[in-house]
């Protein structure tokens, strides 16, 4: 079976989020607009091509309305994998025993050719995250052509895609093992206590660190049409 592609991360900017989101305009990037949830969160994204930076949070002044993201400190929250089949991958983790949610439904309005459509996604989350200190979860696009649209990838600073996303662990084997299995990718020893887990469109490293208790994202490496490339800046305080 071959390795699932890499479908977004998350950086949770929780109530801050409008407040925050000209500071990657002013970094060259361009924003979709604001769009509500379903559920009661609110984005904007960073669209790239195959994949893209999700800016996640819900409106200034009031409680966060899914209690999933309602504890998320600010920074880089989760790592989301595409899936072509919700249902079935349901089916596949709850017969790996990972605790996993039924398939959820989530949808946010848009504009497209000046019509008001429905982006609408089909999500699978974990109950009990298979990694401590992150979001891991899946999602199936039913609207693809409603999120890739070739004038949200024109970015002033040149950004074209995501390249590497790093995680940094007390035990590195054991994440990159996870998200091997999670993705069905195989988890390579780079040699250097790194581990690599090479997906279809980028690869997660994940780098050893003795302080931490629990995982984090540690950050994310974009790239242009050129080859170069640089972190990418959450710009979170």
């Amino acid at each position: 079976m071959e390795a699932l592609a890499f479908d977004h991360l998350v950086l949770m900017l929780r109530d801050r989020l409008m407040s925050l989101a000209p500071s990657f305009e002013e970094d060259g990037y361009c924003l979709t607009d604001l769009a509500v949830h379903n559920l009661g969160s609110i984005n904007r994204l960073i669209t790239l091509h195959g994949s893209y930076i999700e800016l996640l949070g819900w409106p200034g002044g009031q409680p966060p309305a899914r209690k999933e993201i309602a504890q998320s400190p600010l920074g880089l929250d989760a790592l989301v994998f595409r899936t072509c089949d919700a249902l079935q991958t349901y089916e596949h983790l709850k017969r790996r025993q990972f605790d996993v949610n039924p398939v959820q439904h989530l949808e946010r309005p848009c504009v497209i050719d000046g019509k008001n459509c429905l982006a609408s996604f089909e999500t699978v989350r974990f109950a009990v995250q298979p990694i401590a200190g992150f979001r891991v979860y899946f999602c199936q696009h039913m609207t693809p052509d409603y999120v890739w649209q070739d004038h949200l990838m024109r970015h002033a600073n040149g950004a074209t895609r995501l390249d590497a996303i790093e995680i940094r662990a007390r035990h590195p084997e054991t994440v990159a093992r996870t998200l091997g299995s999670l993705t069905h990718a195989d988890a390579r020893n780079m040699k250097d206590g790194t581990y690599r887990v090479p997906l279809a469109n980028l690869d997660i490293d994940i780098l050893p660190d003795a302080s931490l208790q629990d995982a984090r994202i540690d950050g994310a490496v974009l790239t242009d049409g050129r080859g170069r490339r640089w972190r990418f800046n959450t710009n979170v305080p």
